[in-house]
């Protein structure tokens, strides 16, 4: 059995199955992100999609639906599994807030995308092997797989179509999510070629500290076992730079260096509005050496309620 379906929930109210990709195309220096989550014991499913732009700028649509059949179809954004654990078709078509300085404009925007798995899927099943670390993980859905990829096709913003060839990110994963209980965590891609990316989460919760992830290279996939991190900020508390030493399951420590080219900020409130997270989905430069590697890099940090505007740099 394929791990690319869906799962039969438990009965707690904020169980939830997500999908999400994304993709950075360097010629064209567009980037693109998108999510589509089902909560089938509210009868909601939800998306995001946004796309960040060469001039900072970005656009993007959230949104929500009741839930109806359990499909990947929400306000225009569309997934279709084509080949299990390998391949997906990307789609949608429909309008979009530009978010510039002159405020929110209308835009139209189309894509059909295809993501082709380049390495097997990751479960952090295997980073995340001891009862602890899966008991602190139960609050953001504890079952969880990513695998990095390819992904081409067009996307057409206001009629100027644009043919992507860019590396990205997916991940699946299932189990209770609820965006106010940790403290923070970190989650991060990076591909510096079609045969070279890692993946990151770093979790703090109130009991303690949860890492998982890969690095891929030279064809073998090896289980990250620590992750240390040093975050700069800017005044606004948005990430600026930070610094990784990765620790794999045979020893070694690679150390990176990231900067943050742009980013979009999301507010997540819990259900009775008492409690607010903000998420950075930023785009991220990774330095690896003399090697050059680019992916989104995402922090969702515990706010006060009244930190709930989107922005973007």
């Amino acid at each position: 059995m394929h791990t690319d379906m869906f799962h039969e929930p438990n009965d707690q109210l904020d169980w939830n199955e997500s999908f999400y990709f994304n993709a950075y195309d360097r010629v064209h220096d567009l980037c693109l992100f998108m999510r589509i989550g089902h909560k089938p014991n509210r009868q909601e499913k939800s998306m995001f999609c946004f796309v960040m732009l060469p001039d900072g700028t970005f656009m993007g649509l959230r949104g929500e639906e009741r839930l109806g059949h359990r499909d990947l179809c929400v306000q225009g954004l569309s997934f279709e599994l084509i080949e299990p654990e390998r391949t997906w078709s990307l789609s949608f078509d429909g309008q979009m807030d530009h978010v510039t300085t002159k405020g929110p404009l209308k835009a139209e925007v189309f894509f059909s995308l295809t993501f082709e798995g380049l390495h097997d899927i990751y479960d952090y099943r295997r980073s995340v092997a001891d009862a602890e670390k899966e008991r602190l993980s139960q609050v953001a859905a504890s079952e969880h797989l990513e695998q990095f990829g390819s992904v081409k096709g067009s996307i057409a913003i206001d009629g100027k179509t644009y043919t992507l060839d860019a590396l990205g990110e997916r991940d699946h994963s299932w189990g209770v999510r609820d965006w106010n209980a940790p403290r923070m965590w970190v989650w991060l891609t990076g591909a510096f070629s079609p045969a070279e990316a890692f993946n990151v989460t770093k979790l703090y919760v109130d009991g303690g500290v949860v890492d998982a992830g890969f690095f891929h290279e030279a064809a073998k996939t090896r289980a990250l076992t620590s992750i240390g991190i040093d975050i700069a900020y800017v005044d606004t508390g948005t990430p600026a730079s930070f610094d990784l030493a990765l620790t794999d399951e045979d020893g070694t420590i690679r150390t990176l260096h990231a900067r943050v080219m742009r980013h979009v900020a999301m507010p997540f409130m819990s259900p009775d509005g008492s409690r607010t997270s903000v998420m950075y989905e930023t785009l991220a430069e990774y330095s690896y050496g003399t090697k050059r590697g680019y992916g989104i890099a995402e922090f969702l940090i515990r706010a006060n309620p009244g930190n709930s505007s989107a922005e973007g740099t």
